[in-house]
């Protein structure tokens, strides 16, 4: 229930900075590893992030996502949920305002619908991989620091090298073509870019500008059935 008493709580606002920290650091973290060429190293980056804060700052959810199935299975105050998805929101954008100025070019920042696919097909994805990532939180809440900070990373990378691939020409005429060079830092997915995080889309699109289709990242609550614990 929604309990304005919270604001006068020491620990609320320690949770808030919490969930503003972890996010700026998961998002900076993701968004530096985009500058290497390939798809590995912003999926074990993420996943490695997401398991160091997990053990270092007691499982914060640094995802809207997360805070959102823990709303929707009344595991969480609404007064805390909104105050905990808007620390998310401005974490993500500070750590993508400091990536761009940062970075050489802005190309792998935000996060795109593939052009071999469509939005529903994106939504579709960025669903089941939110799902996993979501139940893996859910289930491993119980669990002592290291398991659940290698179950959620497992989580993390798994879903984001899913949605990553090296676009490539098919043959034409029974000649073998070479694959064509990727932009650089551009996430290829079947469907998508595999964000998992409206945060990590978000901060992005604010800093550039760039809005294609990211209802998308908002689409998917991803919450898993009802379970014990927090994620």
């Amino acid at each position: 229930p929604l309990s304005p008493q919270e604001l006068r709580s020491g620990c609320f606002w320690r949770g808030v900075l919490v969930e503003l920290a972890a996010t700026l650091i998961f998002v900076g973290v993701v968004l530096g590893a985009s500058a290497a060429p390939g798809p590995l190293a912003p999926a074990l980056a993420g996943g490695l992030v997401a398991g160091g804060l997990v053990c270092t700052l007691r499982g914060p959810q640094a995802n809207p996502a997360l805070t959102l199935a823990l709303l929707c299975t009344r595991k969480l105050s609404a007064l805390r949920g909104a105050a905990g998805v808007l620390a998310q929101c401005t974490g993500a954008t500070l750590a993508s305002a400091a990536a761009r100025a940062a970075l050489p070019d802005d190309t792998g920042l935000v996060t795109r619908v593939s052009t071999v696919g469509t939005a529903g097909m994106a939504l579709a994805w960025e669903t089941f991989a939110t799902f996993q990532l979501a139940l893996a939180a859910f289930a491993s809440a119980e669990h002592t620091a290291p398991q659940a900070g290698l179950a959620l990373g497992s989580a993390v990378t798994a879903g984001a090298l899913a949605a990553v691939r090296t676009p490539h020409v098919p043959p034409t005429r029974g000649v073998p073509t070479p694959p064509a060079p990727d932009p650089p830092c551009v996430p290829q997915g079947p469907f998508s870019g595999g964000s998992m995080n409206p945060a990590r889309s978000l901060g992005p699109a604010l800093v550039t500008g760039v809005w294609d289709d990211h209802w998308v990242s908002w689409g998917h609550p991803g919450t898993p059935p009802e379970s014990p614990g927090n994620g």
